[in-house]
């Protein structure tokens, strides 16, 4: 015989409190911060996310939420402090950011959209871009494995569809090409170094 258990009370919602203060956005900023690394355009996104979680309880209790653009204002100053206090770095977070997806495998082109989702600037992320995309597409031709990682040798058609997942990827014909007829062992030392630096 089993024990029936007892209904869990209802969660009690959390209630809104004052609206956020530049302090209370400090504090959530370096919270965030000491967790993931962030541009000033995320950091802001994040800190605005946070007061609309406010206004939406302070609204469900009946509170005013006319300070509600004011509160909006802090979050993209708290943000500014942030980057003029050295711990928010776009430039920083472009140069890593480009250097992971890059030995996944993602093209310039898929690296320059990510970053500007992320709110760098054209200009940084343009100089964070990797110089050249032969690695990358090796790391993707490895993830795939086509080209110099193929089981077999591949047939005309087999090559074809390499060369639009490629081409979907963003990489360009010339690039996409070189990748596919590397030998397996120079893709192979491509790789390796690109991983250790």
């Amino acid at each position: 015989m089993t024990k029936e258990r007892p209904p869990r009370p209802a969660r009690q919602p959390i209630p809104a409190g004052p609206a956020p203060g530049e302090a209370r956005l400090r504090e959530a900023a370096l919270a965030h911060l000491a967790r993931f690394a962030a541009t000033e355009q995320g950091l802001r996104r994040v800190l605005e996310r946070r007061i609309d979680r406010w206004a939406r309880r302070a609204e469900a209790e009946g509170q005013d939420i006319s300070g509600l653009a004011a509160a909006r204002a802090l979050a993209a100053q708290v943000a500014r402090q942030m980057v003029a206090l050295g711990a928010v770095d776009d430039a920083a977070f472009a140069a890593a950011r480009a250097r992971r997806l890059a030995r996944a495998g993602r093209s310039r082109r898929a690296i320059a959209a990510h970053l500007a989702g992320k709110g760098v600037a054209r200009e940084v992320a343009s100089a964070a871009l990797p110089e050249e995309e032969l690695n990358a597409a090796l790391a993707q031709c490895r993830r795939r494995r086509t080209g110099p990682f193929a089981v077999e040798p591949m047939a005309r058609e087999a090559r074809l569809k390499a060369l639009a997942a490629l081409a979907r990827a963003g990489f360009g014909r010339d690039v996409s090409e070189q990748a596919l007829d590397m030998p397996r062992e120079e893709a192979e030392e491509r790789l390796a170094a690109l991983r250790q630096g």
